[in-house]
Formats: structure tokens, sequence, C-alpha cells
């Protein structure tokens, strides 16, 4: 194997080294880089792109549904901070101060932004006078920071992340259980419909809901190396902010009352988990829906066929363009098909046509399947539909591989034996009763590393995470106890 060729392929294996693995698709994809600060990363345009394609989805569900852009600072005054204490105690040993301005000692700490719900509350108070002000529904896009000592893995765990951060006010809790399940929902479409991946809707344990929430609802991805990965998350925060920050309103009887709110984000994690869920041994794989190219066309020829083959695939390529999709013509002169073959692999191009001077002849092009290089022909007239077609069969294989490994990664134990035995075993998902004492999940924390990720949440809809029966025991799984309660135990991300 050639330098140049060893240096495009991946050399670490999926299922026995997935970390470096996962951090080598990263950079070879030319999606991410290493920034010179530790815990930072670079992002570089097809990284960026895929962030954009969520960001494009997400953004247009969100306005449909009444919510407004705006845009915060992000820094933050230490004193605003202070005004919910819930907030202080939780991010506290994550926040990053400035405590100079120039050559200055600043009056007052500013933090950088590590949530924004204590900026964003004081002016919705400001804003809000009456119940006809209410829904009030904000959203910013926005990066933030968490100063976490854990090592870097790019879009799963930096210092500084991409995300989206909702904020709204309601004039009742039961409106705002309506938004939270609106956006729980459209966060379960993000990763079921545009990613490809399959997740469980539930709740986050009382000791591990965000600080200051009455409820933290959650969606979780499985990875095939049978961790999860808190997808999104979406918090009732009932009148707890809006007490600390006087967010109230004159009702329809001029009687001044307190406001509900909530707050909900997904981060780029979402492409960390979209990376781990779908790609192979030969580098990334992308779902259609997001792929910054969706189809590469390889022109293939001697130099006795190269202007045919070339007039040829570039006609293709137009019908293509025109149809709306994203195309690219490869055709350089200085790579052989064989290489291209294995670029495009390696970057995840969903579908490749391959066209040569017997497709030429024929009338006819070679389509090849990125997922799992299935290989079929088609007419040329009939190109435009063919590809649409295959992009939704590509699409298909994807989230089936990834649902049949949810499924089958779902079970059940009824003793510490069995739930430390079952994650070391196959990893995944391990339901059992639970008292609800955060001592419980520190036993088997203590001893592998794995903790509740959620519970099963009813919501209005009666949607429940995940389809396996409910046990049926009524004692905690781990201490004995009576239990009434349902706890998901997995390693995570």
């Amino acid at each position: 194997m050639s330098d140049e060729s060893q240096e495009l392929g991946i050399t670490e294996s999926k299922s026995h080294k997935p970390g470096e693995w996962y951090a080598e698709v990263v950079q070879k994809a030319n999606l991410a880089d290493y920034a010179p600060m530790g815990g930072f990363i670079v992002t570089k345009p097809r990284g960026y792109a895929l962030w954009e394609a969520i960001q494009e989805s997400l953004d247009g569900w969100f306005k449909d549904t009444g919510v407004d852009n705006v845009y915060f600072p992000m820094f933050i005054p230490e004193s605003f901070l202070e005004r919910e204490k819930d907030i202080v105690e939780g991010f506290d040993p994550e926040v990053a101060w400035v405590t100079h301005g120039g050559h200055d000692e600043l009056e007052e700490r500013l933090a950088v932004r590590p949530t924004s719900e204590s900026i964003i509350a004081p002016f919705m108070a400001d804003w809000t006078r009456s119940h006809r002000d209410l829904p009030m529904r904000l959203n910013q896009w926005c990066s933030v920071v968490r100063w976490e000592a854990t090592e870097t893995k790019p879009f799963f765990r930096t210092k500084e992340f991409m995300w989206q951060e909702g904020h709204t006010a309601h004039a009742s809790n039961e409106g705002a259980w309506e938004e939270v399940w609106t956006r729980l929902e459209q966060y379960e479409r993000v990763y079921e419909d545009v990613l490809a991946v399959p997740v469980l809707r539930g709740k986050k344990p009382e000791h591990d809901k965000f600080p200051g929430a009455d409820t933290t609802t959650t969606v979780e991805a499985l990875m095939p190396d049978g961790k999860s990965v808190q997808g999104a998350t979406s918090h009732n925060l009932g009148q707890s902010f809006a007490e600390s920050f006087d967010i109230t309103f004159a009702d329809e009887d001029e009687k001044e009352q307190t406001a509900y709110t909530t707050s909900w984000g997904l981060s780029w994690r979402a492409i960390g988990a979209l990376i781990m869920t779908h790609s192979d041994d030969q580098g990334l794989v992308l779902p259609p829906t997001v792929a910054p190219t969706q189809v590469v066309i390889v022109p293939i020829w001697q130099e006795d066929t190269k202007d045919d083959v070339l007039e040829y695939s570039e006609g293709i390529a137009d019908d293509l363009e025109t149809a709306g999709f994203r195309v690219e013509l490869d055709d350089r002169d200085e790579r052989n098909p064989g290489f291209k073959f294995n670029e495009h692999e390696l970057n995840g191009v969903p579908l490749r046509l391959e066209i040569g001077p017997h497709e030429v002849d024929d009338a006819e092009v070679t389509l090849v399947h990125r997922p799992d290089n299935a290989e079929s022909v088609a007419d040329r007239d009939g190109i435009v539909d063919a590809v649409d077609e295959h992009l939704d069969e590509i699409f298909d294989k994807l989230y089936e591989s990834a649902e049949e490994n949810l499924e089958e990664n779902v079970r059940e134990a009824h003793s510490p034996e069995e739930i430390l035995g079952t994650i070391g075993k196959h990893g995944g998902y391990v339901k059992t009763p639970w008292c609800g004492d955060e001592a419980c999940e520190e036993v088997i924390k203590e001893k592998i590393a794995a903790e509740i990720v959620m519970q099963p949440l009813e919501d209005e809809g009666g949607s429940t995470a995940g389809d396996v029966p409910e046990p049926d025991h009524d004692e905690c799984g781990v201490c004995g106890d009576p239990a009434d309660e349902i706890a998901y135990f997995a390693k995570s991300y």
C-alpha cells in the first residue's frame, strides 16, 4: 500500500478501538481539527456544513411553532448568575470567568456563558407585562463554554461547543408542559428523520435534572459501542426562575401572576452521534439528508473515450443539479478512479455514480451505495428519479441498521450482579425497577462507570421510552427496597 493510500485510509477499527477510530474519522474526513488550546476544536467547512443542516431543519420547525430568534451577550455578570442559586451550584466548577478588560481589573467578574437562563430571564421579565405578551418563545444559536477537565472528543465533549438554547415563558403550567413536549418531539424528529438515528424519549432522574428545573426530559441515542448519548434536553422549569427573576404578568382580571418557564437545547453532540452511529472502517457514512455532497459522479475513461465519457457525465450532473441534488463531478485528471472511490467513501458521500464507455454506449449509469457497496444500473433517461429513489433507500438502510442495534440492546435486570454483568457483557440499556435513591446509582457507577441515563416518561400522547414491557418486579434492582420507578442504566458519552 502506498504512503498516500495509507494516509487516506482509516487505520483504526471501530469495533476494537472506537475512540481512536472516531478521532481518525473526524480528522481524515475533514470535519474538524484540534485547536492549540486543550479542549477546543476547529470546525472545518465539511463539519460545519453538518451543523448547518441540523440548524436549518430545527430553525424552520422552531419558527413554525412561534419561536423568535434573538442573541444575548456571551458574558454574564456574576450577580445575575447568583440570582438563581441552583444555576451557580450546578455550573460553578465549569464556569470560565473574565476578570480583566485590557489591563484593568473588572469591578464584577463576568462568566463566559455556560447557559443563558440567568441573562435571558431578566429581560423576559422586562418584556412581559400582560397575559397578552405570553407565551414568549425565544431561541438563540450560539456557543457556550463549560470548563470541563475531561479528555476532548470532537463534537461529543469540548470546552466550547455550538448549540441552540430556547427559553420560553407561559401563563400556565399546562402551557409550559405543551412547550416541553413540542420541543422534545422536534428533537426526536431531527434525530430520526434527518440524522437517521432512532432515539428513546424519557426523563432524567431527580438528582440529574437541570439545576433549578422541575423536570428534565431527554432523547437518548444508543451508539454501536453500547454507550448512550444524551441527544437533547427539554426542561420544565416550573416557576423557580420566574420567581427569582420576577417574570410576572397581569392576568385577564388584572391580577399579578407568576409565569412558568421552560428551556430546551440541542448541541453539536448530535454530529458526534451521527458519525459514531453510521460510519465504518472505511470512514465517514452520512445520510443523504445532511451530506454536503449527496451524489458524486466518477467518470472512467481511456484517452480515446475521454471526451464522450466526460460529456455524458456532465449532462447527468447538470440534470441532477437542476433537480436540486448536491452533486460533485470528480473529473480530476491526476487521480485514478480507485483513489477517487476511496476518497469519497472516506468522506461519506452516500451515492456514487460510475460512468465509463460501456455506460455511455448503453445509455445507462452504474449506482453504488456508500453504506454497503450495493451496486445497480439505471437508465440514463430516468436518472433523476433513480437517484431520488436510491437516496431514500440509503437513508432507510442507515435507519434500519441503527434501529436494529437499539432494539437488540434494551435488556432487563433485577439484581446488582445482573445489571453489572449485562452492561459489562453487552453494553446498551439495562432496565430495572428503582427505589429512587441516588445511592443505588452510585453502587453501579463506582463499579462499571454506568449511570441512570433516563426513566420512562409518559407524555400527553401516551408515548413512553422504548417498546420493551416494563418489568413486573416491584423491588429495586439494586437494593431490594420497594420500587415504583423504572431506571435505564447505561454507560454514556
